[in-house]
């Protein structure tokens, strides 16, 4: 073939469409500038009211601070006086704050499951106003909270608890109650149960309704012969998700309650009996006035809560042979 024949044949050739390309360029750029203005109000809310305090609350637990004179560095001294110096964190507020975790946090979590799965053995109308009547107290405010428990446990003989006891004869005298450094931190936990039926429960709920009916008759199919069967080979693997997001709902609400022995018997409590981890922060930060050692106290709180919600994440999490999750 001839050169110039072949000049010709290239100059025929169209060349490739190069707006095709900047076009599809400029729409991805369209699509992710969009996508950054919507998650743009969220980021600020979160860097203004988590981020930033958090990083402020490490900084600040290497100093001396006394909310008035300007933070002095001092270190770890902080994290050293609390392992070693502060009795009533290592004697009382620590084992407290443990027992609480354990009894509210964890019992409440197995509670509202069992709940939320003989709730959903029922028919949609009772369902629902059980549901709502075991829900509204973690509604209700600190101030609520007390006042009604307050008259039940309250020490003299007009007190609910006291008269019922008296009316059948278990005791002969009212019991002071919140002035009992041994019932106190029971009352606590009885009070912290009665309040932890919350979003996790209503997340356990919308995960047993949710899972497939299909399931259940193969699994009838392959031998599974009663609900408590069903239960553990069908229901709990199938809902991993939300029981995982009410594991940490669970840990974070049991760690973060501190308000209800500081509303029943102010802080600190009696013989420090019913103080946990949350109280401490409060009397050393709003009353004290120390908060470089408050800011230490809530580190080490928000490391407990990192480390207990990791265990769950690794118990309700499923992983493949190849390690990913």
């Amino acid at each position: 073939m001839s050169e110039q024949a072949t000049a010709a044949k290239t100059a025929n050739i169209k060349p490739k469409n190069p707006s095709a390309k900047a076009r599809k360029r400029h729409r991805d750029k369209t699509n992710n500038r969009n996508g950054y203005y919507f998650t743009a109000p969220y980021a600020i809310i979160f860097s203004i009211f988590i981020l930033i305090p958090v990083v402020l609350a490490v900084i600040l637990s290497f100093t001396n601070f006394n909310a008035i004179e300007f933070p002095s560095w001092v270190g770890f001294l902080n994290y050293i006086t609390l392992i070693t110096s502060d009795e009533v964190f290592m004697q009382h507020v620590l084992p407290n704050t443990v027992v609480y975790a354990l009894v509210v946090g964890v019992g409440g979590y197995f509670l509202s499951f069992i709940l939320a799965w003989a709730l959903c053995n029922l028919s949609k109308v009772p369902r629902t106003i059980i549901a709502l009547i075991l829900y509204s107290p973690s509604m209700t405010t600190g101030v609520a909270m007390t006042v009604l428990w307050k008259v039940i446990f309250s020490g003299d003989q007009t007190g609910l608890l006291n008269a019922w006891l008296m009316s059948i004869g278990a005791i002969n005298e009212p019991i002071i109650w919140l002035s009992n450094t041994k019932m106190l931190l029971p009352i606590v936990i009885i009070i912290g149960l009665w309040s932890s039926m919350g979003i996790g429960f209503l997340s356990l709920i919308a995960g047993i309704l949710n899972t497939d009916e299909q399931l259940y008759e193969a699994g009838a199919i392959d031998g599974i012969k009663n609900r408590f069967q069903e239960m553990i080979y069908i229901t709990i693997p199938q809902m991993k998700p939300q029981m995982l997001f009410a594991a940490v709902m669970a840990i974070v609400n049991a760690f973060q309650n501190g308000i209800i022995s500081t509303l029943l018997t102010g802080n600190p409590s009696p013989s420090y009996a019913a103080q946990l981890i949350v109280n401490h922060i409060e009397d050393y930060g709003f009353q004290r006035y120390e908060m470089g050692y408050a800011a230490c106290v809530s580190v080490v709180l928000l490391l407990i809560v990192q480390l207990f919600s990791k265990v769950s994440n690794d118990l309700l999490t499923d992983k493949d042979p190849y390690g990913a999750a």
